[in-house]
C-alpha cells in the first residue's frame, strides 16, 4: 500500500496523464509544489514499487497497478469534494479540506461516504432538506 506521499504523486501523475497524455517531472513538481529533485526521487521509488516505469530522459508510464491506484485516488478525491459540497462546506474550503482528510480516512469510511453521497444523489430534495436543517442549526447559534 502506498504512503500518503506516494498517493499524492500517483494521484497527480494519473491526472496529468489523463489530461495531457503525459506527465513531466516539471509538471508534477509544479502541481505538488515540490522541487524537481524530490519528484525524481519519488518517481524512482514508485518505479521500484512497480507503480510506474521510469526511464531517465524518456519519461514515465503508469503500470496497470499504478493506473488502478491512481484512478482510485482521483475518484476518492472527487467523492470527498462532492460529499463536502453536499453537507454545505463553503466552496473555497473544499479543496483544502479534502487535502487535509483524504489520507486519514480508511477505505471503509470512504465506502460509507460513497453510499451516503449516492443516497443524496438519488433524491435532490434530500440535499435541500439537509441545507434547511443546516441553516436552522446555524441561525440558532
Amino acid at each position: 500500500m502506498p504512503t500518503p506521499s506516494m498517493e499524492d504523486y500517483l494521484e497527480r501523475i494519473y491526472k496529468l496523464i489523463d489530461e495531457k497524455g503525459y506527465a513531466r517531472v516539471s509538471d508534477i513538481a509544479e502541481g505538488l509544489e515540490v522541487h524537481p529533485s524530490s519528484v525524481t526521487k519519488m518517481i524512482q521509488k514508485l518505479d521500484k514499487d512497480e507503480y510506474l516505469i521510469y526511464e531517465k530522459y524518456r519519461g514515465l508510464v503508469l503500470t496497470t497497478k499504478g493506473k488502478k491506484v491512481g484512478k482510485r485516488l482521483v475518484d476518492r478525491h472527487k467523492l470527498l469534494e462532492e460529499f463536502l459540497a453536499i453537507i454545505g462546506v463553503q466552496e473555497q474550503n473544499i479543496y483544502r479540506d479534502v487535502e487535509g482528510i483524504e489520507h486519514h480516512l480508511s477505505w471503509d469510511s470512504i465506502t460509507c461516504i460513497e453510499s451516503l453521497v449516492e443516497f443524496f444523489r438519488r433524491d435532490e430534495s434530500r440535499i435541500q432538506m439537509l441545507n434547511q436543517i443546516h441553516q436552522e442549526l446555524y441561525s440558532e447559534s
